[in-house]
């Protein structure tokens, strides 16, 4: 029986998912495939580096430096999560990543990334986090406040616009029982955009202003589907108990620690449930 786990993003929120993921590790909860989105990419890797506790670490450690993400940031270097110091000072030195585990795993990992051109989704595999890490970037890179990534000679920005819960792809994908964690309550839905920005930042990508303008309506159709698949018992959803008022780009430490909390308390509640459904 093969095994996939979807990781919705949602920046800070996605402190929830690695609370979740912490108690698989604990609970040797093993998958065989995983789709993420943005935070879910880059909090998601963890759990295949075997690495517990280390999103919440290094975040809870950093988050208050101008240099990791903020305005400042997004004002002297295009990016409200600072590209240097974030994504390569981080990683490779001051929190450093077991990059070896992660490639010994043997469990596939494909990041969601929206195509400017194209307007649609892209799920490339992570074989090596550090060779790829322009990959992890793009999926989380958020519009507006980032630059665009350009790599392997196409241009991406955040997977969530385009496909925020990729459950229908890890579906395609042929695994036989698949787990979810979202990092919004049950009643959450998006509200439809009447902002011009779209038009106007990225007016050189009319596929991706379409899609960028469109994607509540995606979202709310993927959440609906998502709620009767998991009434069906055809899905499993970890989904955030009660609402945290946390920040996508969030400063406080004891918010983010509450949001990991969480993950970790619900996913402790639904440990026997989620036990029995995979033996089934």
């Amino acid at each position: 029986m093969s095994i996939g786990l979807v990781l919705e993003g949602g920046a800070m929120r996605g402190m929830y998912t690695a609370g979740v993921l912490d108690v698989f590790m604990e609970n040797d909860i093993k998958v065989d495939g995983i789709i993420g989105v943005s935070a879910g990419v880059l909090f998601g890797v963890n759990y295949l580096s075997n690495q517990k506790g280390r999103a919440i670490r290094y975040n809870k450690r950093f988050v208050k430096k101008n240099n990791y993400m903020g305005f400042k940031s997004l004002l002297l270097t295009g990016n409200i999560v600072n590209k240097e110091f974030a994504f390569y000072e981080v990683p490779f030195k001051l929190d450093v990543f077991d990059n070896d585990t992660y490639v010994k795993s043997n469990v596939t990992f494909y990041a969601t990334v929206t195509n400017l051109s194209t307007g649609a989704p892209e799920y490339i595999e992570i074989k090596d986090v550090f060779n790829q890490m322009e990959v992890l970037r793009a999926s989380s890179a958020m519009p507006y406040v980032s630059k665009i990534v350009e790599y392997g000679g196409q241009k991406y920005l955040d997977g969530g616009i385009s496909d925020s819960i990729p459950v229908d792809r890890c579906r395609e994908l042929g695994f036989e029982k698949v787990i979810v964690v979202l990092t919004r309550t049950l009643e959450y839905r998006k509200k439809k955009s009447k902002s011009f920005l779209p038009k106007l930042k990225y007016s050189k990508y009319p596929n991706f202003v379409k899609t960028l303008s469109t994607r509540y309506k995606r979202y709310n159709e993927t959440v609906e589907k998502i709620i009767d698949l998991e009434n069906k018992k055809e899905i499993f959803v970890i989904r955030p108990s009660r609402k945290v008022k946390i920040k996508r780009i969030e400063r406080d430490e004891n918010k983010l620690q509450e949001m990991y909390d969480l993950g970790r308390e619900d996913c402790e509640n639904k440990l026997v449930s989620l036990k029995e459904w995979l033996k089934v």
